[in-house]
């Protein structure tokens, strides 16, 4: 793809997000499932189902350009994903200690996503495209929502239990 517009520019970054939040609903149920606390566990799931409806906000906004996602495939967010996995696969971790950096690589997603929606959402505003505008301010809300969640989470409980570790 020619970018040549900020039309062009904010396909191109629609098809980026895309990727992402599809890599994140395949590494998601694997965070649910190496985490014990229970307060964790039912975040990483109900980030899941989240992450389900904004992609389907995704689809909303392909189908409103009268265009499909591209195959674009995003890097940022493998990186960011690897990084989780190989905490998953520490050997001989404590396993507070893991969820703790669980809980700050899931972070690391959630920023970067909070910079593509609020990118995304500016490119809209610009293009004139209200519609797009509201429903990509309704995801970075969603998301902003659960880095809170995260955070809330890892000073109550998780980094607690990691430095008594």
């Amino acid at each position: 793809m020619k970018l040549q517009t900020l039309q062009d520019l904010y396909k191109d970054m629609l098809d980026d997000t895309y990727s992402a939040e599809k890599q994140i609903t395949k590494a998601l149920p694997k965070l649910a499932n190496a985490v014990s606390t229970p307060e964790l566990k039912k975040a990483f799931q109900e980030h899941l189902r989240q992450t389900e409806e904004h992609i389907k906000r995704l689809d909303q906004l392909f189908q409103h350009m009268n265009a499909k996602p591209g195959r674009k495939k995003c890097k940022g967010m493998e990186g960011l994903l690897t990084e989780g996995d190989e905490l998953m696969k520490e050997e001989n971790a404590d396993p507070d200690v893991v969820e703790a950096g669980l809980i700050a690589a899931a972070q690391k997603v959630e920023h970067y996503e909070i910079s593509g929606y609020g990118t995304l959402r500016t490119y809209a505003r610009m293009l004139g495209m209200d519609e797009a505008v509201k429903l990509l301010q309704q995801t970075l809300d969603e998301e902003s929502q659960t880095d809170e969640k995260l955070t809330q989470i890892a000073e109550k409980r998780v980094n607690i239990k990691a430095q008594q570790a």
